[in-house]
């Protein structure tokens, strides 16, 4: 039988899904009702991107945006942009961990509920369903730390 100490929960990771919601949603469908008459063979664009905001010591908020464009030829059929945010509670992380955390793991929790916001709102709008493909977080987050210190190293030289 084991028993968690007060002083042992004191000292351990704390990482708590405090609450997920839709920050902003957004649909247009600028060219309708012309393209439902229009050969359905879009090109799909979607742009992923992730913000945090520290609340205070123990809670961050991390909001996930997506944004879907779809066209057929020259005309867009639709643009669809989610906002997903949620509230996490993080304590007795490391410093050097906290970023892949904010960066990786949150947005890997969020992106479920954006891709559905999106799939609903494209088949509410009249639209074929779309269920957008799963993400690897962790690989986005070490290509943009990648990224970053690279463009550091080339304005130090």
């Amino acid at each position: 039988m084991s028993e968690t100490s007060a002083e042992q929960t004191e000292e351990g990771v704390v990482f708590d899904i405090k609450k997920v919601y839709t920050k902003d949603i957004s649909l247009e469908t600028p060219n309708s009702p012309q393209v439902f008459t229009m050969e359905w063979d879009p090109e799909v664009n979607v742009q992923l991107g992730s913000e945090t905001n520290r609340l205070d010591e123990r809670f961050y908020e991390v909001v996930l945006s997506a944004t879907v464009t779809t066209k057929l030829g020259d005309r867009t059929a639709y643009l669809v942009e989610v906002h997903q945010a949620g509230i996490f509670e993080i304590t007795n992380v490391e410093e050097a961990e906290l970023p892949a955390v904010l960066g990786s793991i949150c947005p890997g929790i969020l992106f479920p509920y954006a891709r559905e916001a999106i799939s609903d709102l494209i088949t509410r709008a009249g639209f074929q369903p779309m269920l957008l493909s799963p993400v690897n977080f962790d690989a986005l987050y070490y290509q943009h730390v990648v990224e970053s210190q690279a463009e550091e190293n080339g304005a130090s030289a």
